[in-house]
């Protein structure tokens, strides 16, 4: 399958925006950073639109989404619905935190703590068919959880450490190392939930692309063999190394040096890469599959 960048795009910065907003929601539970707290808003609402914007670029006739909002059922509505409530959630931070001195009710916090996960979970959901052996998986899901839990995390460690100097940030340390872990572990268990794919197309002679019907067939080895096959530099290299393993390094370093400016931006700069370069897997690798009669 070709490469949709919108798409791709649209579920990275979605779920950064969520993951930042998340860590500084349960940073301002804990009273850390509330100097960095209309900035780190800010740059959350930034990535939404983004995200938003980027979607829209997937759509040849972008006024015909429109018609797909009657459907409960719908993805794209589900999308829509936890996007407004975010959006919703943000206004209700911003008088707070102009009212407050960067303090918002914990109840806030916690409504965006829920709102974003659920929107995470709404969104990378959205793109599960049983049609398509490699998304039909709720690693998938996982998957994009992981990369919000990396980048929201360590972006919200280096507003934190720029704007508020006079904050200990224990808490906000903690969530960006083990938002790392967890991201890592996440992308990992997607990553290696793929070499059973083959197991998925069965022994009868499937064919991918009904509108070539005299190319041969796909040789399944060399695609479903992520961590050995055609594929398997854009796994180990991309996902696992630079994806996973370095932000979690990062993280462990910005913990005990305390110098999240350097390491926090090595975290989000590598789990960034990380997470394009699953995105592609996951666009690369959603075949669909014909049987033959």
């Amino acid at each position: 399958m070709e490469l949709q960048w919108p798409l791709i795009l649209f579920t990275v910065f979605v779920a950064w925006s969520a993951g930042l907003i998340s860590a500084q929601a349960i940073a301002n539970l804990k009273g850390e950073g509330l100097k960095a707290q209309m900035a780190s808003l800010i740059t959350s609402l930034v990535l939404l639109v983004i995200g938003g914007i980027a979607v829209f670029m997937h759509l040849q006739h972008w006024e015909r989404i429109f018609n797909g909002f009657g459907h409960l059922s719908s993805g794209i509505t589900q999308e829509l619905i936890g996007i407004v409530l975010l959006v919703i959630v943000m206004v209700i931070f911003f008088v707070q935190i102009r009212k407050n001195e960067g303090k918002v009710a914990s109840w806030a916090a916690i409504a965006a703590i829920v709102v974003s996960v659920g929107l995470i979970f709404v969104m990378a959901h959205s793109y599960t068919m049983a049609s398509r052996p490699a998304w039909n998986s709720f690693t998938w899901v996982l998957a994009v959880f992981g990369s919000a839990c990396i980048l929201g995390p360590a972006t919200w460690a280096i507003l934190a450490e720029l704007l508020d100097k006079e904050s200990p940030l224990k808490v906000t340390g903690l969530v960006a190392l083990a938002g790392a872990i967890v991201g890592a572990v996440c992308t990992l268990i997607y990553v290696f939930s793929l070499q059973g794919l083959a197991d998925q197309f069965a022994t009868v002679g499937y064919y991918f692309d009904v509108t070539h019907p005299t190319y041969g067939l796909v040789d399944l080895t060399a695609i479903t063999q992520v961590l050995s096959g055609d594929n398997a530099g854009l796994v180990w290299g991309g996902i696992v190394i630079v994806g996973a393993v370095l932000p979690v390094v990062a993280c462990i370093l910005g913990k005990l040096k305390g110098n999240w400016k350097v390491w926090g931006t090595v975290a989000v700069v590598c789990c960034l890469i990380g997470a394009i370069c699953l995105r592609v897997l996951f666009f690369k690798m959603g075949y669909l599959f014909y049987m033959f009669y």
